[in-house]
């Protein structure tokens, strides 16, 4: 998939370390998106508005709101993340993804 015609934050927003990293995108139509990456690692993210995460290269374990086991998630696989929630995640080798940010 390839965007166009987007606005980009040059600056990366950096998390845990430097162990993720990510780039955020501002599409003409007002969507925001975030491409990052994930060094093997174990992490918990906060959320603010809902979110659909696209893994694009890799795999992440995840252990969603709610749950107590993780699943694992590979290239091309979607998840959804609750908004305003907190959620678990374990990369073995690397996590490439794409995070859309769902206004309800």
């Amino acid at each position: 998939m390839k965007f166009e015609n987007v606005d980009i934050t040059k600056e990366a927003n950096i998390y845990f370390d430097g162990k993720v990293t990510s780039r955020t995108l501002y599409l003409k139509n007002g969507e925001r998106k975030t491409l990052g990456f994930m060094l093997p690692g174990e992490y918990e993210f906060g959320t603010g508005a809902k979110e659909c995460m696209e893994v694009l290269n890799g795999e992440m374990d995840i252990c969603l709101p709610g749950e107590s086991v993780y699943t694992t998630y590979k290239k091309g696989a979607t998840f959804i993340v609750p908004g305003n929630s907190k959620f678990k995640v374990k990369v073995s080798t690397f996590g490439d993804y794409c995070c859309s940010y769902i206004e309800d």
